[in-house]
Formats: C-alpha cells, sequence, structure tokens
C-alpha cells in the first residue's frame, strides 16, 4: 500500500526534526559535561565569592591574629598593618584563604598541625573551614586535617592543631573591622524610632547646646 505524496512528506518533515533535535540535545549535554569538568579541574579560579578585609579577635590574648611573614601571632594591636587580613572565601561552602595585607603571607597548617605563614595559599593546607560558634564566636578548622583548628595560647603562640578542640578558648574568634572603619551593613540598619528614643535624642541636643 502506497502513501499519498502530502503523507509521505509530512512522514519526511518529521523524522528530519526528530534527527535535529537528537543531535542537538547530544551536543547540549557534551556542553554540560565539558561545562562541569572545568569547573571541577579549576575550583580555585571559578568558586571564588569575595574577598574581605577585617581582623581576627582571639578571645585568649585580647589582641588580633596578625601575619608577619613566616611566623604569625595573635599579639596584634587594634588596626596594626600586620592585623589586617585579607579573607578569600570559596562560592561552595565556608572554605576560606587567611592572607596578611601587609605581609602577603597565607595562614596554612603543615603535616604536623604547625601554623605557618607562606607566599602562595593555593594549596589545601592554607584553607581552613568557618565554624560559626553559639557565643558568637568563630573557629576555623583545617580543610585538610580534619579535627585541626587554628589557636593561639595566651602567650599570643600559635598551638599545633593536633592539641586543640572545638571547645578551647584558643581556637575562638571573633571578625572586626579595623580601627576606624566602619563596617558598610551597619549604615543599612534600621531603628525603630519611638516616643522615649525621639525624647532622649532632644534631651542629648539641648545638653550639647547648653
Amino acid at each position: 500500500m502506497s502513501l499519498p505524496p502530502s503523507r509521505f512528506i509530512y512522514l519526511c518533515l518529521h523524522f528530519l526534526v526528530l534527527y535535529f533535535q537528537l543531535q542537538e540535545s547530544q551536543q547540549s549535554s557534551a556542553d554540560f559535561r565539558f561545562y562541569i569538568e572545568n569547573h571541577t579541574r579549576n575550583p580555585d579560579d571559578l568558586s571564588r565569592k569575595q574577598v574581605r578585609i577585617y581582623q581576627l579577635y582571639s578571645r585568649t590574648t585580647g589582641k588580633h591574629v596578625q601575619i608577619l611573614g613566616k611566623k604569625i601571632n595573635a599579639n596584634g594591636d587594634d588596626g596594626g598593618k600586620y592585623a589586617l587580613l585579607v579573607v578569600e572565601t570559596e562560592t561552595f561552602g565556608s572554605h576560606i584563604r587567611i592572607k596578611g595585607k601587609e605581609s602577603e603571607h597565607y595562614i596554612c597548617m603543615n603535616e604536623k598541625g604547625k601554623i605557618v605563614g607562606r607566599p602562595d595559599g593555593r594549596k589545601q593546607e592554607c584553607v581552613f573551614v568557618e565554624e560559626f560558634l553559639e557565643n558568637n564566636y568563630t573557629a576555623l578548622v583545617s580543610a585538610k586535617y580534619k579535627g585541626w583548628y587554628l589557636g593561639f595560647n595566651r602567650k599570643g603562640r600559635p598551638k599545633k592543631g593536633s592539641r586543640t578542640t572545638q571547645r578551647q578558648q584558643e581556637v575562638h574568634f571573633m571578625k572586626r573591622q579595623p580601627k576606624g572603619r566602619v563596617d558598610p551593613l551597619e549604615e543599612f540598619r534600621f531603628t525603630t524610632v519611638t516616643k522615649r528614643t525621639r525624647r532622649a535624642r532632644r534631651l542629648k541636643s539641648n545638653s550639647k547646646r547648653n
């Protein structure tokens, strides 16, 4: 039984459309695999989220973490040039790299748990994971050596990672803006104005005039 010419043309066109759709899906699948491979091979270049500058206040010493070069301690003054830290945050998770703005050395932890400063921070030894604690402090655990934390004793000297736990005060830090610098978020915080706050403001302005 032969098909009418119009029916035959319709079937041919239908098969051509299916053929091109199949080719396009295979191409997009290949492109997607290429995209995933590139993201996997270059996580450092493509997963970088943001760069921030702040200080790390040590709960133990009452001072700030400072990177002098190869040597690192927690005896930095508020606003000190070696206490200014450039913190590179990656997109996935809370993985960060910490570099001294002045010394341009990264905080790293070697296989012995020793804290050292290195000019190249691309290795996994220089990556830390932020852990936010209930007391509003932050702990930094090594991404490579699980359970080993960045910590400093009362004299500001680094502790070996193998001798640290999350509960120790030596590994508790607080992020602080450099002295004289205001957190940009603070400028946009809204305050509820009540009759009491208006009255307090009037009294304060009157006292300044007097």
